[in-house]
């Protein structure tokens, strides 16, 4: 059976597994502290432009965000995410049980020929933003309220969109104005720089942030993303922050090989290349085909509108996600594709459909 149903579910890049391969004989220092870390840890503030960043490798997605989260907040300060954002639907409330409220806010709207999508594009605004942040300041009873202190987005979206430069300047002038930080989750961050739609570099973003961290576990590596400081700006003993939370490996190593890999000749952004291109082939035979898009997504993760008994008999042929129901008679179906999909996959899916 061929699959589409996500980013994560191949193993290792072959010249980040042959990496990992070629170095497993090796001795090295523990927690991170080691020579391969190290290395991995300056190719990514060269790629980001940012001699000042400091930069930690964790294991995973959600104790990344919930990591950072808890590490870059006071305890009774809140973080602000668009409705559709991954820290608010898919994780479990990770953040809710490390002590800080999400406070969820529309995301902007589509044009009204997609008015049947309520969860509109994906994207937090920064009037929606400054909106609230104007009614907070307002309440003459904010002091009992939770103290917003963070904004989160994800670049891409949860659901496959892409923010602007334009966009996020004006989402990080609101966080400037109130005294707020701006945490990028970058789980899909390749995909997003790869998008030929998009207007922001890796320099660009670090420049218009607090702090984000680039994904590896579904670009590339068997896990780990690594988290950037942009600043400096590290909260104090931010180390220990990440142990407390289950968040550090004790062979450290495994993530900084991987990131050295991925940031050795540009693989990072090449497999991220790659990976697009397959999505508009992909887009394109499904167009074909004759399926509406739930929404317009220049990333590797597309939507479409299929009609339940479609559903039913390509779900045995097919790897893909049931996104959400769209109507009684027709669900929305998300196809994703990876550093790991091939022509061959996207022939396939063809003849099936």
């Amino acid at each position: 059976m061929i699959s589409f149903e996500c980013d994560y579910n191949n193993g290792a890049h072959p010249k980040v597994l042959e990496a990992l391969v070629r170095t497993n004989g090796e001795q090295t220092l523990t927690y991170g502290f080691d020579s391969y870390s190290e290395r991995a840890k300056e190719k990514i503030r060269r790629a980001c432009e940012c001699d000042d960043a400091e930069v930690f490798l964790l294991v995973g997605g959600t104790q990344t965000n919930t990591t950072v989260i808890d590490g870059m907040l006071q305890a009774f300060e809140a973080v602000i995410s668009c409705r559709t954002g991954h820290i608010a639907i898919h994780e479990a409330g990770a953040i809710e049980r490390s002590g800080h409220k999400v406070i969820t806010l529309p995301p902007s709207e589509l044009p009204p020929a997609r008015g049947e999508n309520t969860n509109g594009d994906g994207k937090l605004t920064a009037k929606e933003l400054a909106d609230y942040m104007a009614w907070f300041e307002g309440d003459e009873s904010r002091n009992h309220l939770a103290q917003p202190g963070m904004v989160y987005i994800s670049f891409p979206t949860e659901l496959g969109t892409l923010y602007s430069a334009a966009e996020i300047e004006a989402i990080y002038d609101v966080c400037r104005q109130y005294g707020l930080q701006l945490f990028i989750d970058g789980a899909r961050l390749g995909y997003g720089l790869a998008a030929s739609h998009g207007d922001v570099t890796l320099p660009w973003l670090c420049r218009h942030c607090d702090a984000l961290y680039i994904g590896g576990t579904k670009v590339g590596a068997l896990c780990g993303e690594a988290v950037v400081f942009t600043h400096g700006n590290a909260p104090r003993h931010f180390f220990s922050i990440v142990k407390q939370h289950g968040a550090l490996l004790a062979k450290g190593r495994l993530v900084g090989i991987q990131f050295d890999a991925l940031f050795t000749d540009g693989l990072y952004f090449e497999i991220s290349e790659h990976a697009i291109q397959m999505a508009m082939k992909l887009r394109e035979v499904l167009r074909r085909k004759g399926f509406p898009f739930f929404i317009d997504s220049p990333t590797n993760q597309q939507f479409v509108i299929v009609p339940n008994e479609e559903v039913s008999r390509l779900e045995r042929l097919v790897g893909f996600t049931h996104w959400e129901p769209f109507d009684s008679e027709h669900t929305v179906c998300r196809f994703v594709t990876s550093w790991a999909t091939t022509t061959a996959d996207i022939d396939e899916l063809e003849k099936l459909l």
